[in-house]
């Protein structure tokens, strides 16, 4: 599914004016196919990270469970994930399971504890913010109106949304970058010592 960079997060480090509020703290819509069961998510083009790939295996009241694993040989983002709860280690093999995730046609919110909250709402403005516990905020900070980021072999407009603080070990902040069409297509990752991670994120469905 090109739904959720949530989960290529976790597996990496592993969210109408300037200042304007989101005042739900949950998002509504359609079921989106991209969180029924069956669907799956991944990432690629990422020095240090192989086959990382997450499926939804349930769906149960409107909220998705996803499992998946990755390869991962890049020592820092190795030691990240490491200090992840929700993550078993072993050597370079990294694996998850019963990560929860609400997806709908209006966007995307996390129900996972340590990571919680909206990750985007669709028809946000630049400038809204979701309310998010444990001390993030995210922000939409980008909202494009012509078709200006290249996703395969064809450009699609997008939005931003930075995560900042991360709760995560070692990063500093995300970037989440969303359609709503196609969900998560992509994720920026600013780790402390300010050196980034850029991953494209694919999927079997779609909105």
């Amino acid at each position: 599914m090109k739904t959720t960079g949530l989960i290529v997060a976790a597996f990496i480090a592993f969210s109408l004016s300037s200042c304007s509020s989101i005042d739900d703290d949950s998002i509504n819509g359609d079921q989106s196919s991209m969180g029924e069961v069956g669907a799956e998510v991944y990432s690629y083009d990422v020095p240090g990270v192989e086959n990382a790939k997450a499926t939804v295996t349930s769906l149960e009241d409107g909220i998705s469970s996803f499992s998946g694993e990755a390869t991962i040989t890049n020592p820092a983002i190795l030691n990240i994930i490491s200090n992840i709860p929700e993550f078993s280690v072993s050597g370079n093999k990294v694996t998850v399971s019963g990560l929860k995730v609400k997806v709908t046609k209006e966007g995307i919110e996390s129900k996972i504890p340590s990571f919680p909250g909206i990750i985007v709402k669709y028809d946000s403005k630049v400038g809204d913010k979701y309310s998010v516990s444990n001390g993030i905020e995210r922000e939409v900070i980008s909202k494009s109106t012509d078709d200006d980021y290249p996703y395969g072999f064809f450009y699609i407009k997008v939005m931003k949304v930075e995560e900042s603080p991360s709760v995560i070990p070692g990063v500093r902040k995300l970037v989440y970058i969303a359609n709503h069409k196609f969900g998560i297509v992509g994720l920026e990752v600013i780790y402390d010592d300010n050196t980034n991670s850029s991953f494209i994120v694919g999927g079997s469905t779609e909105n």
